[in-house]
C-alpha cells in the first residue's frame, strides 16, 4: 500500500479558505498513492482557539468537506482529511476527523475522544466523542485516533481488537514536547504490532510553535520514514502482510491479561 503524508503549516497568514484550496491542490497530486492523509484542525490551526466557534463546519457539506471530497475523487485515492471543527448542534463543537473512499464518498467520521488543554483551549470550547472508530480499506483496516488520544494507548488497544492493522494519528503536536511525539509514535506500534502515520502540522499556530516531525513507524517499532519541521510529504509503500508476520513471530497481543473483559 503506498501512502503519502502531508505535513502543512497552518501560519496565520494564509487564510483557512487559501489553505483549502491549495491542499485541495496537493492531494490531487498524490493520485499514485493508495491512502493520503492530512494533519489535525489544518484549516485554522489546534491552538487557534478564539477561531473555533467562527470556523467551525458541517462534516457532510461544509467547505473543507466539499472539497477534500472532490480531491480524493479526482485524485481517485482514499484521504483521511485530518480533522474539522464540527458543528455538533446542540451538542457544540466536535474535533471531527473526515475519510473519503476514491469515489469522494465521506465513509467516516471520528469525534476526538481525549481532548487537549485541561481547563482552557479545546479541552473547554469542544464536547469529547466517545465511540472506536475503524475504516476498513482494500488492504488493512485502518483504526482513528486523534493528537492528544496518542497518550493513551487503551484507545489503542481497543482499535486493535476492533480489527486495526494500521494506526492513523493526525496531530497540531507542539514543538515542545516532540520528543514525546516521537517516543509515543514508537510506542504504539510496538504494543499493538500496527503500522502507524503519525502526521503533525509545522509552523507557527496561536503563538505556539508546531512539532513537525511527522513519522512512519512499522509494527517492529522501526521509523521508516520522518519529516523534518517544515511542510513535506511523506511518501512510501508499505508492505501490509508486514503486521500479520511479526503478530504469528512474536504473538505479545495473545498474552494479554488485563482488559480483555470476561469470558
Amino acid at each position: 500500500m503506498r501512502v503519502s503524508l502531508i505535513q502543512l503549516a497552518v501560519d496565520a497568514a494564509e487564510s483557512p479558505d487559501e489553505r483549502r484550496e491549495r491542499v485541495a491542490r496537493l492531494v490531487r497530486e498524490e493520485r499514485d498513492s493508495d491512502l493520503v492523509v492530512l494533519p489535525e484542525l489544518w484549516t485554522t490551526g489546534a491552538f487557534a482557539s478564539p477561531q473555533f466557534l467562527h470556523e467551525a463546519e458541517s462534516p457532510v457539506d461544509g467547505p473543507t468537506s466539499r472539497l477534500m471530497s472532490a480531491a480524493a475523487r479526482d485524485a481517485g485515492v482514499w484521504l483521511h482529511a485530518g480533522s474539522i471543527i464540527e458543528q455538533g448542534g446542540a451538542d457544540g463543537l466536535f474535533n471531527t476527523s473526515l475519510v473519503f473512499d476514491p469515489s469522494g464518498e465521506l465513509v467516516r467520521t471520528y469525534r476526538k475522544i481525549h481532548l487537549f488543554g485541561f481547563d482552557e483551549g479545546e479541552a473547554v470550547l469542544m464536547s469529547a466523542g466517545g465511540e472506536v472508530v475503524t475504516a476498513e480499506l482494500p488492504q488493512t483496516v485502518v483504526g482513528l485516533a486523534t493528537c492528544y488520544d496518542l497518550r493513551f494507548p487503551e484507545l489503542f488497544r481497543a482499535l486493535v481488537d476492533a480489527g486495526a492493522e494500521t494506526l492513523v494519528i493526525p496531530a497540531g503536536w507542539p514543538a515542545a514536547r516532540r520528543a514525546h511525539w516521537s517516543l509515543l509514535a514508537r510506542a504504539r506500534a510496538v504494543e499493538d504490532q500496527a503500522y502507524v502515520l503519525a502526521v503533525g502540522t509545522a509552523g507557527t499556530n496561536g503563538g505556539v510553535e508546531q512539532a513537525g516531525y511527522s513519522v512512519v513507524v512499522d509494527p517492529w517499532g522501526e521509523v521508516l520514514a520522518e519529516a523534518g519541521a517544515g511542510e513535506e510529504i511523506l511518501r512510501l509503500d508499505l508492505d501490509m502482510e508486514r503486521v500479520a508476520r511479526t503478530r504469528k513471530e512474536f504473538p505479545a497481543l495473545r498474552n494479554r491479561v488485563l482488559g480483555l473483559g470476561e469470558g
